[in-house]
């Protein structure tokens, strides 16, 4: 019966997911890159103002039984909710790749959400993405957990991009670290952002980490970015909830 409550639970989580209805305003666009195809929802009304991404976190990278899952996408709406109540003029949640419109891309294999989610092509194929989207404008990424890392790299990696602002919430900044911290094995197929830590340091960021985080703990994070000015810590949150006080502050930047 447990096994069966659990099931049903995972199935009725996957569901409302999909569920969501965006705003009208946004427009469902499938992004192609030399590798990945990703699922993103686009609202770009001002070519004058930066554009806020909103890149996704890690996903269902594995299930109840510790393994990489048949599927990344994501069970929470948690952060595609923020971007949709976003009423700047340019708004785009991104998701990361295989997410969602897994069955468009058959190089997906379980090793692009374990060891290689941070694989050389997967931030080539975000960095794409992102310059499809904003062209010459500025942009602001906004990084939720493994997307943190994304984003940080994609900004580190291509200079042609024009990152106004990194903000990252709950953020997995060096995931070597955080390998060792939870007594799992490295992310071998990955790139890691504390290897670019020179370059990110120079780009203006703001960091929102959970008092109750015990995957992205406030160590990690300060360990990383190695200055608390730029460490916002959010009280009542865990890793996946109790932002709600900082989503408007989030919302506000432009």
């Amino acid at each position: 019966m447990k096994k069966i409550c659990v099931l049903f639970l995972a199935l009725f989580n996957l569901a409302c997911v999909h569920k969501i209805v965006p705003p009208a305003e946004f427009v469902y666009k499938e992004i192609v890159t030399d590798t990945f195809k990703l699922y993103s929802y686009q609202k770009l009304k001002d070519a004058r103002k930066p554009v806020k991404i909103y890149i996704e976190g890690d996903g269902y990278a594995f299930n109840f039984q510790g393994l990489p899952s048949s599927d990344p996408t994501p069970k929470s709406a948690f952060l595609r909710n923020i971007a949709f109540s976003d009423y700047n003029e340019n708004v785009v949640y991104l998701a990361r790749p295989c997410q969602y419109i897994l069955d468009k891309n058959p190089i997906c294999s379980k090793r692009h959400w374990s060891t290689a989610r941070f694989a050389p092509e997967t931030i080539r194929s975000t960095a794409e993405a992102i310059k499809q989207i904003a062209g010459n404008n500025e942009v602001i990424l906004i990084g939720f957990s493994g997307g943190a890392q994304v984003a940080g790299l994609a900004a580190a990696l291509n200079s042609d991009i024009k990152v106004k602002k990194i903000i990252t919430i709950a953020g997995n900044l060096d995931h070597l670290a955080w390998t060792e911290y939870h007594k799992l094995p490295p992310l071998s197929e990955s790139l890691n952002l504390e290897n670019y830590h020179k370059i990110f340091a120079s780009i203006p960021q703001l960091h929102y980490v959970g008092k109750k985080d015990k995957n992205i703990t406030i160590e990690l994070v300060e360990n990383f970015v190695q200055d608390k000015s730029l460490i916002v810590v959010v009280d009542k949150a865990s890793h996946n909830y109790g932002w709600e006080n900082i989503i408007p502050k989030i919302i506000s930047e432009n």
